[in-house]
C-alpha cells in the first residue's frame, strides 16, 4: 500500500514542516537544543524519497559520531527510507578511500592507527625531545590541529606563533614542527595513517583523479550535514569536493553549541552559510520540546548575558536561537554548594540514590563535569551507595570481550533451527554468555559484565518491539550497530564530561564542579576561549529534561580553605545559599539541613518546623495568604518580564503562608528567602501579609 507523503508532515510543527518541505537548493537550519532537528531532517529526507524528489541511494547524511549516524539510520528506516546512507565524515571518507584507492591509484588502504600516542612518542624520541604522557597527549592534539586545518609542519610553526598557542612541555613551535615531520615519516614508512589522514586522503584522491570526483558526485546528489557548527576546515573542504558545482546541500547547526574550536572546528561555516550560498533558505527551530520551562529559562539566561551577533554575520544565523519552552512547568532548578569535593560527590550520590529509590531509572540520570579527571570521586561515591554507573568515553561497547562473545552466540542461535519464540531464543543465547534475569549481588567486574549483557538484552527487546520479530532480523540489526560502533544506552547512571555529553539527554542531570577555575576552566585565557566555556555550560544545562541541579565545592580537600566561588557565568543567576538549599530540598535532591552559612539555631528550628508542614494541607487562613502571595508573585513577574518561579519558588510561598512573618527578621527565617530576595521583595511581601484578612485570628 502506498503511503501518502503528506502524512509524514502531520506531526511536525510549522518550522519543522518548513524544513521537511524545503527539498531543493541550499538550506540552512539553525536549530536550538531540544528543538527536534533530527526529526526535521529525517522527515525532510523521507519526504523527499516518498515524493520521488530523491532517490534513496543518492542521499548522503553526514554527522560526527557513530551514535548520531546510527540514530539517523534507525529513524530513516522507520520512516520508509532505509536506502539512505547515514555516516560520520570519517566513515564516509574511509569507505571511499577503500573503494577507490586500489582502483585508480593501485594502492592498498594504509593501516589505520586508533591512537597517535605510540607514534608521537617515537617521533619525539627521534627528535631528542623529553616527553611524558601528558606531553605526548598535547603533541598529538597539535598534530590534529594542524591536519584539520590542512597545514604542513612549516605551516604549523607559523600559525602556532600567530595564534599564540601554548608550548607542549615547553617545546617551542619549531621543535613541534620537526616532530610533526618525523611523525609523518614514520606513518609513511610503516604503511599507516591516522584518522585525519582519512579525510585528507579522500580529499586528495578526488583532487588528483577527476573521475573519482565525478563518480562520487553522481552517486550523492543530495547531502545533509548535521551538527554543522562542528565542521573543521578539512571536513568543509571534503564537503565542497563532494558537492562540486551543485547547491543541493542542507546544513543543520547551532552557533550556541560550538564547543570544539580547540580541535579546529569553526562555526563560521554555519554563520557564513547565507553569504557563501546566496539565496539560501534559512529556517530557525526555536520550540524546545526537551526541557521544562525552568531549565529553558536558565539556558537562555546564560547566553543572554553574553549574546552578541558575530560581526558581519546575518543575525538569523549568527545569534543562534532563544529557546521557547513547550513542556509543562517542572521542578525548580536546584543550586547547592558543598564543603569540599568529597562532600559534593557524596551528596550527589545520595541524591541519585533517592531518585532511583523513587523510581527514576539509573540510565535516565547523568552527572556531568568539566574534565574527565573529575570522574573518580563520583565513581567511588555511587559505588558506596550501590548505584550502577557507566563512564562515558571508556572502552567501546562492542569491543568488550563479553559483548563480542554474546554477539557470536546470537549469530549462532540465528543459524540453528528452532520453533521457540524469538525473545526466548535471545535470552537463552545471552544466558550462555553469563546474562541472568537478576543482576549479581557483588560489584566489580562481574557486575560490569552483566550490565553490558543486560544492555544488549534490552536492545534486542527494543528491536523486537520495533518490528524485528525474527532472530535473523535482530541479529542483522545488532551486526549493523556493531559495524558502526553504535552502542545501546547503558543501564547505569552516566558519568561524563560536558564535551562527551553533547547530543545526549537525561531526565535528571547533576552538573558538578561549577566553581570559577573549573567553569570556565583556568586554561581558558582569551575572550574566545571563555565564550566557548560559556557555551559548554549551556550545552550541559540543555541536557536536562526535568530535573537539574548545579553544584560546586567550596574547597578541594576536607578541611581546606573555602576559597572557591560559583562560576562567573552564574553571576546574577546563582541564588543565595539558603534559597539554593530550599530548592534542592523541595525537589528531594538533598537531605535537610543547612548549606553554607545560615541563621542561628533558633531560626533553623523555625524553618524546620515550617518545612515539616508546607507539604501538607493548608488551613483556611494559610490558604488565603497563599492565594495572595501567588497573586503578588504573578504581578511581580509581569512587572519584571520574568517567569514566576524566578521571583520565589512554590515551596517558599507555602513556607511564608505557614510562618506568617511580621517583620524582616522573621521573614528572613523562612527557608528560601536570602538577603538578595529580602532586599528586593521584603517590604512588598510584608505589605501583602499585613492585609487584615491575611492575619491569623
Amino acid at each position: 500500500m502506498t503511503v501518502d507523503p503528506e502524512a509524514l508532515l502531520d506531526r511536525l510543527d510549522p518550522e519543522q514542516r518548513a524544513v521537511a518541505t524545503a527539498l531543493l537548493g541550499p538550506v540552512c537550519v539553525v536549530a536550538g537544543a531540544g528543538t527536534g532537528k533530527t526529526r526535521a531532517i529525517t522527515h525532510r529526507i523521507a519526504y523527499g524519497v516518498r515524493t520521488g524528489t530523491y532517490s534513496p541511494s543518492a542521499v548522503l547524511a553526514v554527522t560526527f559520531t557513530a551514535r548520531a549516524a546510527g540514530e539517523l539510520r534507525e529513524r530513516l528506516r522507520g520512516l520508509g527510507a532505509p536506502g539512505v546512507q547515514a555516516r560520520t565524515f570519517h566513515a564516509a571518507a574511509l569507505r571511499q578511500l577503500a573503494y577507490f584507492l586500489p582502483r585508480v591509484a593501485h594502492r592498498q588502504l594504509p593501516r589505520l592507527i586508533e591512537h597517535k600516542a605510540p607514534v608521537v612518542a617515537q617521533a619525539a624520541a627521534a627528535c631528542g625531545m623529553e616527553v611524558d604522557r601528558a606531553a605526548v597527549r598535547d603533541m598529538a592534539a597539535e598534530i590534529e590541529w594542524a591536519k584539520v586545518n590542512r597545514w604542513t609542519a612549516q605551516d604549523y610553526q607559523r600559525e602556532a606563533l600567530k595564534a599564540g598557542r601554548g608550548t607542549p612541555a615547553g617545546h617551542d613551535p619549531a621543535a613541534v614542527a620537526r616532530m610533526i615531520t618525523v611523525y609523518e615519516s614514520i606513518l609513511k614508512e610503516t604503511g599507516a595513517m591516522d584518522f585525519e589522514d582519512v579525510l585528507l586522503g579522500a580529499a586528495g584522491l578526488m583532487m588528483e583523479y577527476p573521475q573519482v570526483a565525478d563518480e562520487v558526485r553522481n552517486q550523492y546528489r543530495h547531502i545533509v550535514v548535521d551538527e554543522y557548527q562542528d565542521v573543521s576546515p578539512i571536513q568543509q573542504h571534503l564537503l565542497d569536493l563532494w558537492l562540486g558545482p551543485r547547491q543541493e546541500l542542507c546544513v543543520v547547526g547551532d552557533p550556541n553549541q560550538t564547543i570544539y574550536s580547540f580541535t579546529g572546528a569553526s562555526a563560521r561555516f554555519l554563520t557564513d552559510f547565507p553569504e557563501r550560498h546566496p539565496g539560501a533558505v534559512v529556517i530557525r527551530l526555536v520550540r524546545d520540546y526537551r526541557s521544562t520551562p525552568q531549565v529553558v529559562w536558565l539556558a537562555n539566561s546564560l547566553l543572554r548575558r553574553a549574546r552578541h551577533p558575530h560581526r558581519g554575520v546575518p543575525a538569523a544565523v549568527g545569534q543562534g536561537v532563544e529557546l521557547v519552552a513547550q513542556r509543562p512547568s517542572g521542578p525548580a532548578v536546584a543550586y547547592r554548594s558543598f564543603a569540599d569535593d568529597g562532600a559534593e560527590a557524596a551528596g550527589i550520590a545520595a541524591a541519585v540514590r533517592r531518585l532511583v529509590s523513587d523510581g527514576v531509572s539509573p540510565h535516565e540520570v547523568a552527572v556531568l563535569f568539566r574534565t574527565n579527571s573529575q570522574s573518580e570521586p563520583f565513581e567511588h561515591a555511587l559505588a558506596q551507595v550501590g548505584v550502577p554507573y557507566q563512564v562515558r568515553g571508556a572502552q567501546r561497547f562492542f569491543s568488550r570481550r563479553e559483548v563480542k562473545q554474546a554477539v557470536a552466540l546470537l549469530r549462532s542461535e540465528a543459524r540453528a533451527p528452532s520453533q521457540a519464540p524469538t525473545l526466548t531464543r535471545v535470552r537463552d543465547a545471552l544466558g550462555g554468555a553469563g546474562w541472568t534475569a537478576e543482576p549479581p549481588v557483588q560489584r566489580g567486574q562481574r557486575r560490569e559484565q552483566w550490565e553490558s549483557l543486560d544492555a544488549l538484552v534490552r536492545l534486542c527487546y527494543q528491536m523486537h518491539d520495533a518490528g524485528a520479530t525474527t532472530m535473523d532480523a535482530i541479529v542483522a540489526l545488532v551486526l549493523d550497530r556493531q559495524a558502526h560502533d553504535h552502542a545501546p544506552p547503558g543501564a547505569g547512571v552516566t558519568l561524563a564530561s560536558l564535551h562527551s555529553a553533547k547530543g545526549l539527554e537525561w531526565d535528571a542531570v547533576f552538573m558538578a564542579g561549577l566553581s570559577d577555575g573549573l567553569m570556565p576552566i583556568s586554561l581558558a585565557s582569551g575572550p574566545e576561549q571563555v565564550a566557548e566555556e560559556r557555551r559548554l555550560l549551556y550545552v550541559g544545562v540543555t541536557r536536562a529534561r526535568e530535573r537539574l541541579m548545579l553544584s560546586y565545592a567550596l574547597a578541594r580537600h576536607e578541611g581546606g580553605a573555602a576559597s572557591r566561588q560559583p562560576s562567573r557565568f552564574m553571576v546574577g543567576l546563582w541564588p543565595d545559599e539558603a534559597q539554593g538549599a530550599a530548592k534542592a530540598e523541595s525537589l528531594g535532591w538533598v537531605s535537610g539541613g543547612q548549606v553554607g552559612r545560615g541563621p542561628g539555631t533558633g531560626e533553623r528550628g523555625l524553618r524546620s518546623a515550617v518545612l515539616r508542614r508546607v507539604d501538607g494541607e493548608l488551613d483556611p487562613v494559610e490558604a488565603e495568604v497563599h492565594e495572595r502571595l501567588i497573586a503578588w508573585r504573578s504581578a511581580s513577574a509581569n512587572a519584571a518580564s520574568a517567569p514566576a518561579f524566578t521571583i520565589l519558588p512554590d515551596v517558599t510561598l507555602r513556607a511564608i503562608a505557614c510562618a506568617h512573618p511580621t517583620s524582616i527578621r522573621e521573614l528572613a527565617a523562612v527557608r528560601g528567602i536570602g538577603p538578595v530576595k529580602i532586599a528586593r521583595y521584603g517590604e512588598s511581601l510584608l505589605e501583602v501579609l499585613r492585609t487584615p484578612h491575611a492575619r491569623r485570628a
